[in-house]
C-alpha cells in the first residue's frame, strides 16, 4: 500500500511540474501586435522599413526614389 502511494505522489509530482514548465513556455510568448505592419527589405541598402513607406517596383521594395532610381544591388 505504501508503494502505491509513492508511486501516485511520483505521478502527481511529474503532471504537476510538466503543467508548469508547459505554462512558462507560453507565458514568455510575446502576443502579436494586430496594429504592427508587415517589414521589407530595401533592395538596394538592405534595410528593414514598413511596407506602407517602402516603394515597389516589379516585386522589389525600396526605402527612397533614389534607391528605386539606382535598382536593386547584386547580393553577393
Amino acid at each position: 500500500m505504501f508503494r502505491l502511494l509513492i508511486w501516485a505522489a511520483l505521478i502527481a509530482a511529474g503532471v504537476w511540474f510538466w503543467r508548469k514548465y508547459k505554462a512558462s513556455i507560453q507565458a514568455t510568448k510575446k502576443p502579436v501586435d494586430p496594429g504592427a505592419q508587415p517589414m521589407v527589405r530595401c533592395a538596394n541598402c538592405g534595410v528593414h522599413l514598413p511596407r506602407d513607406r517602402a516603394l515597389s517596383r516589379q516585386q522589389e521594395w525600396f526605402c527612397t526614389q533614389e534607391h528605386l532610381e539606382q535598382g536593386p544591388k547584386p547580393r553577393a
